[in-house]
């Protein structure tokens, strides 16, 4: 679901901060009632310390993202200081840390990024006609990599960007683009979590010639130093199996989301709880092996040998019985294939921590 673009800059905690930069030279947007947000910063290294949220207003950074330089203005990523970097194409931050912009050790990192047309950031490149832009996933058309943040990045940017585009430093506000970290895994640990952010940008003709800037910019998010902790980031052990294992590895585009429901089984969030328990699945051998997607006994128990959920992810699955899950992809880690059986033997509760899996 895309972010709500009613929302005004001073309704938002990151653009207030972003407005704050207002460039008042600048003519404001034509389609959008949003202020301009404009900025000419010069593209250095970092050696501020994080401080993206803070009372103080926020520094920014513009990152051009790679390519040639005398094109790398077309489109370029925007953000607040979330950490000293010597990489201009990552940025990097630690769950909770105050480059976090949500603030809070929950398993994931928020990176408030916006795009800009035609920057004037770096004096090597001096383009200033943007004819197209393309954010990578952004398109909610089955691909499997379609991320709804990508797609609010790119809504946001056809607010304020007019195509051909000749204004400079046309920027959107920003997403929030947030970074899960991996895990909790086998033995309670935590590894980095990572998003590629990729955009194509192309001129207007000059000289006859229509030039390219292909942008990436990597966000990774460590996990806290504190630990990681399952009731630090989930509410329950419901709220653990939907974000770590259906969000993450199922209710994906291609598979089991609301455009493919393959297998007529949908398990994005708010659905997935009820077309699970006690439902007969589609497979021919397990429904007439008597089996349900979970089965329950009572309201407190289930049995995972008779739930067909706990087969497909353990892949303990006989002739007939189609192929492991997730699909083409590895198979999930030993402790979250255990909650999903620990939580069945429980009798699937919506709500609450079953013992073992927090």
């Amino acid at each position: 679901m895309l972010p709500d673009e009613s929302v005004t800059p001073t309704d938002d905690p990151l653009a207030r901060e972003m407005t704050k930069r207002v460039d008042a030279r600048a003519t404001p947007p034509v389609r959008t009632r949003r202020p301009l947000l404009s900025r000419v910063v010069a593209r250095l290294v970092v050696t501020l310390t994080c401080s993206a949220l803070s009372v103080t207003p926020a520094a920014a950074i513009v990152v051009g993202g790679g390519g040639s330089a005398k094109s790398d203005c077309l489109v370029v990523f925007d953000t607040p200081v979330v950490s000293p970097q010597s990489n201009a194409s990552r940025l990097r931050c630690a769950d909770g840390d105050p480059c976090d912009a949500d603030g809070v050790v929950n398993g994931r990192c928020q990176f408030p990024l916006a795009l800009c047309g035609n920057s004037t950031a770096d004096a090597r490149c001096a383009l200033n006609g943007l004819g197209t832009l393309i954010v990578a996933h952004s398109l909610d058309n089955g691909e499997p990599g379609f991320d709804p943040e990508m797609q609010a990045l790119a809504t946001r940017a056809g607010f304020v960007l007019e195509y051909p585009e000749t204004r400079a430093d046309r920027c959107s506000v920003p997403t929030a683009v947030t970074v899960a970290v991996q895990g909790p895994l086998s033995r309670g640990r935590c590894r980095k979590g990572q998003k590629i952010v990729a955009i194509v940008a192309q001129s207007t003709p000059v000289d006859g010639r229509v030039r390219t800037d292909k942008d990436k910019l990597k966000l990774i998010c460590d996990p806290a130093p504190i630990g990681c902790q399952p009731r630090a980031f989930f509410s329950s052990t419901f709220d653990r199996v939907q974000t770590q294992i259906f969000d993450h590895s199922c209710a994906l585009s291609g598979c089991h989301d609301s455009q493919t429901v393959r297998a007529e089984l949908l398990l994005e969030r708010g659905a997935s709880y009820g077309n699970l328990v006690d439902k007969t699945p589609t497979n021919a051998g397990a429904s007439a092996a008597g089996w349900k997607r979970i089965t329950l006994v009572d309201a407190t128990h289930g049995d995972p040998v008779t739930s067909y959920l706990v087969h497909k992810l353990e892949g303990n699955l006989g002739p007939g019985l189609g192929k492991r899950m997730p699909f083409n992809k590895p198979k999930l880690d030993d402790a979250l294939v255990d909650v999903i059986r620990r939580w069945v033997e429980a009798g699937a509760p919506s709500d609450g921590w079953v013992p073992g899996t927090d």
